[in-house]
């Protein structure tokens, strides 16, 4: 059957015609982007996406939304829209839907990406583990965290709040970080170092322990040039970022006993050749008398270019294809 899949976050709106099957994606079409800004709701970006494609659109969606699905009011985090889940059916015209948080969805797409689309990271080279947890860790504008449980041929989606546990620091340089931090924020999160713009507080630490003055910039363009390599200290901090990305993601496949991990999100795709050339494997493994669990864990990092709505139409398959 056919559904329309859709993935909204602060900036833009994506949507797409799915074909699911037997509680899985079959097809994904092409996916239409429009700007969140230049619309005053969901329902008329929604109406605007079945104008572009020039037929009435399927009575059944999968909406992946950016924001905690809580309540009967959804307010945007960085979009002002809101969101009434009891008035979806009426206004979008739909007659079974499903309303998931974004990094819900990310989950779908890992539970039900095709092995070429998880490419190595480190560890095992072999593919996720058919029975158990699997842990995700997705860096972005923040730091989602979640986690798919497989058991019995199916699976189950576990979404969390894991990018807000503490950071630990591991060395001089790390401490040095986390001061900078608390001179803003009174609790350090792991998010504040491992997300895109944690870059600037290690970058802005690095330019002072290295005596420059600290010049006062954005974290996309410390990305740009980091990813470009045109500026030494920006490739530096990029290094750290890379580092503690490893630990923390080797914390929380402690936390939740994952078997196998996939770093996933917009960030985690464009640092793809930087990780495998980094310090995140020997961070991610240096977990003391654990090591040798950890070394065991085969650690992958989804390719898939719209995950987020794979992902939505992948939860409605589970639930009603």
């Amino acid at each position: 059957m056919e559904i329309v899949a859709a993935d909204i976050g602060g900036t833009h709106a994506r949507f797409a015609i799915a074909e699911v099957e037997g509680g899985r994606v079959i097809h994904l079409g092409k996916p239409a982007t429009l700007k969140a800004a230049e619309f005053a709701s969901l329902q008329t970006a929604w109406a605007a996406f079945g104008e572009r494609i020039g037929r009435p659109l399927p009575a059944a969606a999968g909406i992946a939304v950016a924001s905690p699905i809580t309540g009967d009011v959804i307010r945007m985090t960085n979009n002002p829209w809101i969101i009434r889940p009891s008035l979806i059916a009426d206004r979008l015209r739909v007659e079974t839907y499903v309303l998931i948080n974004d990094f819900g969805a990310v989950g779908h797409a890992v539970a039900q990406a095709p092995d070429d689309e998880l490419i190595h990271l480190c560890g095992p080279d072999e593919p996720l583990p058919a029975e158990g947890m699997t842990t995700i860790c997705g860096p972005g504008t923040g730091l989602g965290v979640g986690a798919v449980l497989k058991h019995g041929g199916g699976y189950h989606v576990i979404e969390t709040e894991g990018g807000h546990i503490d950071y630990a620091p591991l060395d001089a340089i790390e401490d040095a970080i986390l001061r900078r931090l608390r001179s803003t924020f009174t609790r350090v999160s792991a998010e504040r170092i491992c997300a895109g713009p944690g870059i600037v507080a290690i970058y802005e630490t690095l330019a002072e322990i290295e005596g420059r003055p600290v010049p006062s910039r954005d974290d996309k363009a410390i990305w740009a040039e980091a990813l470009e390599g045109t500026d030494p200290l920006a490739l530096a901090a990029l290094d750290r970022f890379c580092l503690a990305l490893g630990a923390v993601a080797g914390d929380l496949a402690l936390a939740q006993g994952g078997k196998g991990v996939v770093i996933a999100g917009g960030l985690g795709l464009r640092l793809k050749d930087k990780l495998l050339r980094s310090g995140f494997e020997g961070r991610f493994t240096a977990k003391g008398r654990f090591q040798t669990i950890m070394a065991a864990i085969p650690v992958k990092l989804i390719t898939h270019p719209q995950p987020g709505l794979f992902g939505a139409a992948a939860a409605y398959a589970q639930r009603f294809a």
